[in-house]
Formats: C-alpha cells, structure tokens, sequence
C-alpha cells in the first residue's frame, strides 16, 4: 500500500496527464499506474488535496489542483542568471552531472534546475558546494552541453 504522499503524488500527476470528471475514473487511472485504492480514499484525498471540479470548455467538469508557486515552472531567464552566476564547474560521468558550486550555494541551483522545463533531466540532489544532476538514458551528454551553454561556460 502506498503512503499518503505517494498516492497524493501520483493522483496530481494523474490529474495533470488526464481530464478526470468522475471519482471512479480516477479509481482507474490510478489502478492502471499500480495504485489499488478505494473510492472513498480517493475521495478524502481529493479533498486534503484541495482539488476542486473545474468548467472546461469542451465536455464535464474535471478535477483540478492549485498550483503552488514553487512547483510552477521558472522562466528560462532565471536558470540562465542562477547558472551564469553560481555554476562553477561541471563535470559527466555517463548520465551524471556534477555541478560545482561555491560553499553554501548549492541548493540554489538545484532548486532552479527542478522548477526549470529543462528536458531529459530526472532530478537534482544537492550538498553543500556541489549538484548531481540525473539525465535520462544517453542524455548526459546533451545536458552537459545545454547547462555549459546557457551558464556562459
């Protein structure tokens, strides 16, 4: 069984791939992603999630969440002046990077890179001085390049 979090998690990302007018829908789509769970747990988690039926245009109300500000996408400007600014080296091994950093800003770049629309980057795990950054399969090259580029280096 899946924790809260993780079935809030996949929920929102259900909503985000899926138009969804009706709870026993999302009971679905969720058992297609390997989630077994009731309707009346997706019912509470709905609402802890403060998912609202929203008009669309086209056909029945759907679910839809809020967006929190730190999980929308930054503009591609902001990556470009955080890079520029704190990125001091880079270095690949295979689909891994490793962005260095002065001490104690790590974190900065990092939390850019997860709210950019950078593709083909799975995730960041930050230290103190120092990024990992994960690429998709026989991208790290690519994104190696693309991050040198928009830094300035």
């Amino acid at each position: 069984m899946a924790s809260k979090t993780q079935r809030h998690y996949l929920i929102a990302k259900v909503l985000s791939e899926h138009a969804v007018s009706k709870q026993s829908q999302l009971v679905s789509l969720l058992r297609d992603e390997g989630l077994e769970v009731t309707q009346a747990t997706v019912s509470r988690d709905l609402e802890d999630m403060g998912a609202l039926k929203v008009r669309v245009s086209s056909g029945p109300s759907v679910y839809a969440l809020a967006e929190l500000p730190a999980q929308q996408p930054a503009p591609a400007d902001h990556l470009k002046r955080v890079l520029g600014e704190w990125l001091v080296a880079i270095a690949r091994s295979g689909d891994l990077l490793l962005l260095r950093t002065p001490p104690g800003s790590a974190n900065v770049i990092a939390a850019a890179l997860d709210r950019s629309t950078v593709e083909n980057m799975l995730g960041t795990v930050a230290g103190d001085d120092s990024v990992l950054v994960i690429a998709a399969e026989q991208t790290g090259e690519k994104l190696e390049t693309y991050l040198k580029e928009i830094a300035g280096m």
